[in-house]
């Protein structure tokens, strides 16, 4: 019950979100988004280092390896990763008019939804793994950090629910079906996590480097697209205020459970 509530609380966080689309009339303004976008990243960012990177040096301290170097190679793994999937899946970001990956027939609505679907995979991983490396009682990490780390990315979801399902029904859905699209832009979350902590709960002696395989695919995810996208055009002083609010909140939730 408990690894069921962890795994879900990101995912409850998008479905609140993208059930904005039946309180507002029109899409999150520019301010607000790029505040949000840049909260996003200072969450991911935070997590990364403090739920992530460090529980992987400690713990490959505690199995006699090299702390770092468990840490550099899985790192640069979630790196190389995530820029393998957005380079082979077609996919189109939030206010962009072309899209990435290879090319094909797919609309315009189902390559933003492959987006997010790409944004996704390693939240859930992170906290699949963060779970994991609570259970297996010898990576100096707590369920209770693992459900902050879920928390934390459960708030930064909420306001990515809303930047998903209002444009969506600006292309013209309704707002039903923008609704249940933006939930299933979640689903891989949950999903992710298990698989994960399925896969992490067998190999321990590899949890330092899976630790730090989902810092790195977060990091990727937030240089390659949260941050360009919270400081395009004017008032990219309000993303920076978000990284820093994000940042400070997810490094208090972490420190303090």
């Amino acid at each position: 019950m408990e690894k069921l509530i962890v795994l879900l609380i990101p995912f409850i966080g998008t479905s609140l979100g993208a059930a904005a689309v039946f309180l507002m009339k029109n899409k999150v303004s520019p301010k607000i988004e790029k505040t949000l976008l840049g909260f996003a990243s200072g969450v991911m960012i935070a997590a990364s280092i403090w739920s992530l990177l460090i529980p992987s040096m400690e713990m490959a301290e505690e199995q006699g390896k090299i702390a770092w170097l468990p840490a550099l190679i899985g790192f640069f793994a979630g790196v190389l990763f995530l820029l393998a999937i957005d380079s082979i899946v077609p996919h189109l970001h939030l206010n962009a008019d072309k899209p990435e990956g290879v090319k094909s027939r797919f609309s315009k609505i189902s390559m933003m939804l492959f987006a997010v679907t790409i944004h996704n995979i390693p939240e859930g991983m992170a906290v699949g793994v963060a779970y994991a490396g609570a259970a297996s009682g010898n990576s100096g990490m707590t369920i209770a950090g693992a459900f902050a780390l879920s928390i934390g990315i459960a708030i930064q979801n909420f306001p990515e629910g809303a930047i998903i399902s209002l444009p969506l029904k600006g292309e013209g859905i309704s707002k039903g079906k923008a609704f249940l699209l933006g939930i299933l832009s979640g689903v891989v979350e949950p999903i992710g996590g298990l698989i994960t902590i399925l896969l992490a709960s067998r190999i321990v002696p590899l949890l330092p480097y899976m630790l730090s395989f989902a810092a790195g695919a977060m990091f990727y995810v937030v240089v390659e697209e949260l941050i360009p996208e919270a400081h395009s055009g004017d008032h990219s002083n309000l993303g920076t205020i978000g990284a820093a609010l994000g940042f400070a909140l997810m490094m208090v939730l972490d420190v303090a459970l």
